[in-house]
């Protein structure tokens, strides 16, 4: 992944537990100390605010600049994962970390020591050293104050050396006709969440696991299968000079599914599915779970026999799940702040305030303030962001009309304000990101699903094309908006289907979306009225975050996709002793 680049998925990969993609940090093999209670939490705060207080006062040094502003943010992140094949448990994971972010700023609000990502320096004043970023998890406050001590002086004199090298390109460099400030001022905020410690039953947890991996035992074609329970929590402290003083908390228990064959020409398949849910019981009955992957098996080998796709521009149905994606590769990420300011992006969107940029009965907007669609959660809730500012629902495109820009406390142009959007993983720098994005039709251009694959046909028709496209699933997607390359987005649906022009549905395999960014989007020209969510985790320039998109379905006049690069390779020599028993014998050469 590149720097200006993003990838959403739906599933965290095999190799990785849930917990290292919200926390940046592998989940530890032994089991920590029992987790901090109330007044323990109080404990981390105090020493926060006491370092705070401490740096504010008197961290400084003759003839150099004060810090005018601090921020502390330390993340407590505790999870519990188990892995089983078939019917067993393989592996089990868990433990707690404690992270910690210190942003030290040198000058003012107008004009500090940061800089926008074309224009990046070398923080570090000391290549051979850096102070680790991991806070102790004993509830010592003097421990944990001197962790954040040593990282304090770190950031602080790294934060100088940016300052100078930042004036003196002032001395060579033109001045910046559209100049930026630095950071918003922003109101302190004061919050102490209510929450409970992370408990899991974890007998519950295995027997689940092993029932639902059993499930492939009689499917000898799906020659490698996993099932992965994870249930993590994030508990977060932030304190900044401003008088922000925040205690937070958010769980996520998940349940992953995944599935690998071959087909006869030897492409590999996978096919995936994944719920997730703020409390164990959030999760669907474990009946519903069986069904999921009985789902998961009967695409998969109806995969096996369905005929490759060629490569195809033509008319498109996108589901839901489909449409959410696409909108949040093609056209989310171009809206996140950051990106307005940097020239090695590809700024698609800037100046644009005030302009259609999409269908005029397309709207767009990010809201993270929503927990939950119907009776499915979001993933991309939460009540502050990594700054210390609350979340807000923006809306970003209105009838077609660009409105705003997601924002962290990095102005964009004549947008001085945060809203609630500055995001990151682990104790990364936050920067603009989606949360919540929600795409709503006008009425007038929202059809039921029949009426919407009849229109379909009637592209088909019109275009005298053989047949059209219907993407009914979508694992995930990822773009690209650097000037460095090209503006394009991909995606990477599952389940893809041809639709002929007698309403037929045929399964195809082997392709994946491509497209230019408004391209493709100003080739829609209806929507269903049923919406559904898409969750997952996005990854970009400030690590992974969860999100979700809400969609409807849409009709597209337009969309490419091309053939999925691939190497054909022959399955396994013998059929497996799980699933045929000792008597299998060898299969017959092709």
């Amino acid at each position: 992944m590149n720097h200006h680049s993003s990838i959403l998925f739906r599933l965290v990969f095999p190799s990785f537990a849930i917990a290292a993609l919200l926390a940046g940090f592998p989940a530890a093999a032994n089991k920590a100390a029992g987790p901090s209670d109330a007044a323990g939490r109080e404990v981390v705060l105090q020493a926060m605010t006491e370092e705070l207080d401490r740096s504010m006062k008197q961290l400084k040094q003759d003839h150099f600049e004060d810090p005018y502003f601090i921020l502390y943010s330390i993340r407590e992140n505790r999870s519990t994962e188990i892995f089983s094949k078939y019917g067993s448990v393989i592996a089990e994971s868990g433990g707690r970390s404690r992270e910690l972010l210190a942003n030290v700023r040198i000058g003012d609000y107008s004009f500090d020591n940061t800089v926008d990502k074309s224009g990046d320096f070398s923080f570090s004043f000391s290549p051979g050293y850096r102070a680790l970023r991991y806070i102790p998890l004993d509830d010592n406050k003097q421990a944990i104050r001197n962790s954040i001590w040593l990282v304090t002086d770190e950031e602080y004199k790294g934060a100088l050396k940016a300052w100078y090298e930042k004036k003196g390109k002032k001395v060579s460099q033109v001045e910046d006709k559209d100049f930026k400030a630095s950071f918003s001022r922003e109101k302190p905020q004061v919050y102490r969440e209510e929450f409970r410690d992370l408990k899991v039953d974890t007998e519950k947890a295995r027997a689940l696991v092993r029932t639902l991996s059993g499930e492939f035992a009689g499917h000898p074609e799906i020659f490698d299968s996993m099932v992965q329970f994870s249930a993590v929590q994030n508990i977060r402290w932030l304190v900044n000079s401003e008088g922000t003083r925040l205690i937070t908390s958010r769980t996520i228990f998940g349940l992953q599914v995944f599935a690998y064959t071959r087909a006869d020409d030897g492409m590999l398949l996978d096919n995936t599915a994944a719920w997730y849910g703020e409390t164990f019981e959030d999760l669907p009955s474990t009946g519903a779970l069986q069904e999921g992957v009985r789902k998961v098996i009967r695409e998969l080998l109806a995969l096996r026999q369905a005929p490759l796709l060629d490569p195809y521009t033509g008319p498109a149905i996108l589901l839901q799940e489909a449409t959410g994606v696409l909108f949040h590769e093609a056209v989310g990420h171009r809206l996140e702040g950051e990106r307005q300011n940097d020239d090695r992006d590809g700024r698609t969107f800037k100046g644009q305030i005030g302009k259609r940029v999409i269908p005029e009965f397309l709207s767009l907007a990010d809201d993270p303030t929503q927990s939950s669609h119907g009776a499915v959660k979001l993933n991309g809730w939460y009540r502050y962001d990594e700054e210390g500012v609350p979340a807000q629902r923006v809306p970003l495109i209105e009838n077609g009309v660009l409105k705003n820009y997601l924002m962290s406390r990095k102005p964009v142009g004549a947008m001085v304000q945060s809203n609630g959007h500055g995001r990151a993983q682990g104790n990364q720098n936050p920067v603009a990101r989606m949360a919540n994005l929600i795409i709503q039709a006008g009425a007038a251009h929202s059809v039921s699903m029949a009426d919407l694959k009849a229109a379909l046909i009637a592209e088909i028709k019109s275009q005298d094309k053989p047949y059209g496209l219907m993407i009914r699933e979508i694992s995930g997607g990822s773009t690209n908006t650097s000037t460095y390359g090209y503006q394009a987005f991909k995606g990477s649906p599952k389940m893809v289907y041809r639709v002929f022009p007698n309403g037929r549905e045929e399964l195809v395999r082997g392709v994946e979306m491509v497209g230019t960014p408004l391209t493709s989007i100003n080739k829609i020209k209806l929507a269903s009225r049923e919406t559904q969510v898409f969750n997952g985790f996005c990854g970009a320039e400030s690590g992974y975050v969860p999100v979700s998109t809400v969609a409807p379905a849409v009709l597209s006049t337009e969309i490419e996709v091309q053939r999925v690069s691939t190497e054909a390779e022959k399955p396994p020599v013998l059929p497996s002793p799980w699933t045929s028993g000792n008597s299998a014998k060898p299969p017959s050469s092709p």
